[in-house]
This record gives C-alpha cells, sequence and structure tokens, in this order.
C-alpha cells in the first residue's frame, strides 16, 4: 500500500473525497483487529492510512474554507451516500446509502444483536 499523493487527492470530487476516507477508516478498525489478533504482517500499514486520512480531511477542510462552509460540512453531506458492495469494490454512485446507528445503539451492540440472530 503506497501513500496517496497530494496531487491525486485534489482530484478527487467532493463525494469521492469522503468516501475514501470512510474507507481508510474502516480498513483501519480492521487492521487494529488484525494487529491485535497477530494476523497483520506490515504494522507501518496503520501509519500510512492515518496520514492518508489526515490528506484526505485536509483536502476537505481546504474545499470548506474555499466555499465558505462549516467544518465536517462536507463529509457530513456525502456520508449518507457511502456504502460498499458485497464484492467489495466501491460504487459510490450506485451504492446503497449506509443506515445511520440509532441513538444509543454502539457498533458492539450491532454485532452482539447478529449473532444472537444467528443461533
Amino acid at each position: 500500500m503506497s501513500p496517496m499523493k497530494m496531487s491525486d487527492i485534489r482530484k478527487l470530487e467532493d463525494h469521492q473525497l469522503v468516501h475514501e476516507e470512510l474507507r481508510l477508516d474502516r480498513e483501519i478498525i480492521h487492521a487494529r483487529f488484525a494487529l491485535k489478533t497477530g494476523q497483520l504482517e506490515d504494522t507501518s500499514k496503520l501509519g500510512k492510512m492515518r496520514r492518508d486520512i489526515a490528506r484526505l480531511r485536509t483536502v476537505q477542510r481546504e474545499r470548506e474554507r474555499e466555499r465558505g462552509l462549516t467544518p465536517d460540512f462536507l463529509r457530513e453531506k456525502h456520508r449518507a451516500t457511502f456504502g460498499v458492495r458485497s464484492s467489495g469494490d466501491r460504487a459510490p454512485e450506485q451504492a446503497e446509502a449506509t443506515p445511520e446507528p440509532k441513538s444509543g445503539r454502539s457498533f458492539l451492540k450491532g454485532i452482539v444483536d447478529r449473532v444472537k440472530g444467528s443461533e
């Protein structure tokens, strides 16, 4: 995994910036889990992903400031259109909106509900 270049990041559209950030955020969660279970071979991967997220967020904020928008406006606007197909390929234009978590529900609560439902 090579770091993203700022020139390439600046070419992305607003929704692509947000979707790439959210995708990397998910990858970090998986990589941290793999690290804790001893399955992550390249430990530098976490740092590379964090720096890529920082680059993406920097460009997002630059665009928000240029347009006079509040911080995180682009992320909130495009978050609902983020989705991942079952094959693992990203298709932001075709992806169904990911439902926002209900207040009071946590990530682990959702996993526990799924496990209990399959027993």
